[in-house]
């Protein structure tokens, strides 16, 4: 039997936690679907919702398990920040399963990048990047009892003589539609609608239609998919969303690959599909503006169902977007963003602060866009060094012993930038109440036109106008303190 689990617990992030959009592991549940494909029984303990690990060891010795796979969930870009607090629950999970007898198997963002100290930790083996077809050759392979084939088995890190050993990599796969759906009957569906329900009034579920992405932001890491853009085919993906439709009665989804939308065709095909099969459903996406302008991607996806959409705008100033490598121009946000809000889809932004070079000038472009532009809502980070990355090479020189963040929240900056730490976290707090004063002030501006708008929302601007005022004030004295 294996048991497979994962090392994200939203209890762990604060901020996400808060959120109360918690997604199921879905990269778990697929390589576990691959497993039974091959005739094993499997098993799931998901953390997802858990605030301890304490419930594994008694679901050990209950189910007890050959093999314990942790297997966090590559679509879901949180878990490719390799928070400290994560990484920590995966190694008392891996020392939980030794304790008990099991071959102990991790594959994850974290574990690819820093295997050595995985194993170091209790993990047997460590399944570098891709994992569906390693970890089926790798389990297939010691239960044969072929453990000197382990030496010429692709993708895997195991230790050797006392020492990490790494074998070479094993190519991605192209051919997406030869796994099976992934295991959804191993989730506990209703404790996520609960959580959403509550917090929200609708559920939402995650799915994934490609994997990996090939541009080359310098600043993005891809230890698991790589530089590689590789999908499933509409048909496959309308029939999983039709499915979870059916059984699950769930009407929003997260199509939460790192790029949406990157081939026309494909999603004129998906339109297609969905209005013939008269699928009815909501769903985000995450893609590049660039992208959207291309031939009539927002067209097509308006009607296939787009709700929102996140962008990565990062920041206002070419320079910065240049420096990036982003291969996008402010120009095209600021259209992109135009259209998307005409044909009535919410456009959010993820912005970036402290990228080596940005100067003030740059952020006050960054600010200006988001105050001309007005987006449905925004994410902010500073510039966070991630290995693999050409950002992080430049960097690297200049970290010092904490290289990673303890949750989504943290917010540090670890090498020197133009302002300090607390300057950038001051900013993070002053861009959040100047957008959302922005919003309420566009809400009176409708009430004053007559149009309808959320009162909540303009009675906010009695708060964030004198706290955004009282931000604008720290951060020039921390500016004066700096010179």
């Amino acid at each position: 039997m294996i048991l497979f689990t994962h090392s994200y617990f939203y209890p762990f992030d604060a901020k996400q936690w808060r959120t109360a959009q918690p997604y199921p592991p879905y990269g778990t549940i697929y390589a576990a679907a691959v497993m039974r494909d091959c005739g094993y029984q499997v098993g799931l303990f998901d953390t997802a919702l858990l605030d301890n690990i304490q419930g594994l060891k008694t679901r050990l010795v209950q189910d007890k398990p050959r093999y314990l796979v942790i297997y966090d969930d590559g679509f879901n870009y949180l878990t490719k920040m390799c928070l400290t607090r994560m990484r920590e629950a995966a190694f008392e999970m891996a020392k939980m399963a030794k304790a008990q007898g099991c071959t102990v198997i991790v594959c994850s963002s974290d574990s690819t990048d820093h295997y050595v100290q995985y194993l170091s930790e209790g993990a047997d083996y460590i399944v570098l990047g891709e994992g569906e077809i390693t970890l089926r050759t790798l389990i297939l392979s010691l239960d044969a009892g072929n453990a000197t084939d382990i030496e010429g088995i692709l993708g895997i890190a195991y230790e050797k003589g006392g020492k990490a050993h790494k074998n070479q990599p094993r190519p991605v796969t192209t051919d997406l539609d030869a796994f099976p759906d992934p295991a959804w009957d191993l989730v506990d569906i209703e404790s996520y609608r609960a959580v959403w329900m509550q917090k929200h009034g609708h559920f939402s579920l995650n799915i994934a239609t490609t994997r990996g992405c090939p541009y080359k932001c310098n600043w993005c890491a891809k230890p698991i998919y790589g530089n590689r853009y590789n999908t499933r085919s509409p048909e496959r993906v309308a029939g999983e969303i039709e499915m979870l439709v059916n059984r699950y009665k769930v009407d929003y989804f997260w199509m939460s690959d790192d790029i949406f939308g990157l081939q026309p065709k494909w999603v004129q095909a998906f339109r297609e599909i969905v209005v013939s099969r008269k699928l009815k459903f909501s769903y985000k996406i995450q893609s590049r503006v660039d992208l959207l302008l291309k031939e009539d991607n927002i067209d097509a996806l308006v009607e296939s169902g787009l709700k929102q959409v996140w962008v990565g705008a990062e920041s206002g100033s070419q320079k910065v977007l240049d420096a990036m490598d982003k291969g996008t121009q402010v120009e095209e946000i600021y259209e992109a963003t135009r259209i998307l809000k005409k044909k009535g889809v919410e456009v959010c932004f993820f912005l970036q602060f402290g990228y080596l070079g940005e100067t003030k000038e740059d952020i006050t472009q960054t600010i200006a866009m988001l105050e001309a532009l007005v987006p449905h809502d925004i994410g902010i980070s500073v510039s966070y060094p991630l290995p693999g990355t050409k950002f992080y090479e430049k960097v690297k020189s200049m970290l010092g012993t904490k290289q990673n963040w303890t949750d989504s929240d943290d917010l540090d900056m670890m090498y020197p930038a133009t302002f300090s730490p607390d300057y950038y976290r001051r900013l993070h707090r002053f861009v959040h109440k100047r957008f959302r004063l922005k919003q309420g002030q566009q809400a009176i501006q409708c009430w004053a036109n007559g149009r309808k708008a959320s009162p909540k929302r303009a009675l906010m601007t009695l708060y964030y106008a004198p706290m955004a005022w009282v931000d604008a004030l720290v951060l020039r004295r921390l500016e004066r303190k700096q010179g």
